[in-house]
């Protein structure tokens, strides 16, 4: 099991999820237009290419080291959601055991057949306070996995 305690995790903590291969095709998408255009730069004016070529780098490694921040994992808490990379955007959202109303996946035929699931963790009196989180690999064992974990919890009467 995995525990992070950088993050005040329970005890016991367990990665459910991560970003699938998906979510990087927008990365890879920008990376091939910024590839195209800076080749154009450098063409013309070597300089003006290298300085263009630093931002946009760091940019697209900021970007897929953000995607792979994300985290959807359950400890004797509850369920969380840890993202962020910078200090100043790292997060953790949540809903506590007691509060869970159900988890679910979103499948399509595009999500079958890519692996790739959006998963919602319902919070039983606000919608404000739920989790959603898109391109989950998976995603449909995780759902399925805290609901299993949840009922276990109601029959043991531990949630009051």
């Amino acid at each position: 099991m995995d525990q992070d305690n950088s993050l005040n995790v329970g005890r016991d903590a367990r990665i459910l999820a991560r970003k699938s291969w998906t979510a990087y095709i927008r990365v890879v998408l920008l990376g091939l237009v910024a590839l195209v255009l800076l080749a154009a730069f450098w063409g013309a004016n070597w300089k003006g290419g290298l300085l263009l070529t630093v931002p946009v780098v760091a940019f697209l490694v900021y970007q897929v080291l953000e995607i792979r921040s994300h985290h959807l994992y359950v400890d004797d808490i509850g369920v969380w959601h840890s993202r962020g990379i910078l200090p100043w955007s790292k997060g953790i959202t949540g809903v506590k055991w007691r509060d869970l109303d159900e988890a679910v996946f979103f499948q399509g035929l595009g999500s079958w057949l890519l692996k790739s699931y959006t998963v919602r963790i319902g919070h039983r009196f606000t919608k404000a306070n739920e989790i959603i989180m898109t391109h989950m690999a998976g995603g449909h064992e995780a759902a399925m996995t805290v609901n299993a974990m949840h009922q276990d919890l109601v029959r043991q009467g531990r949630l009051g």
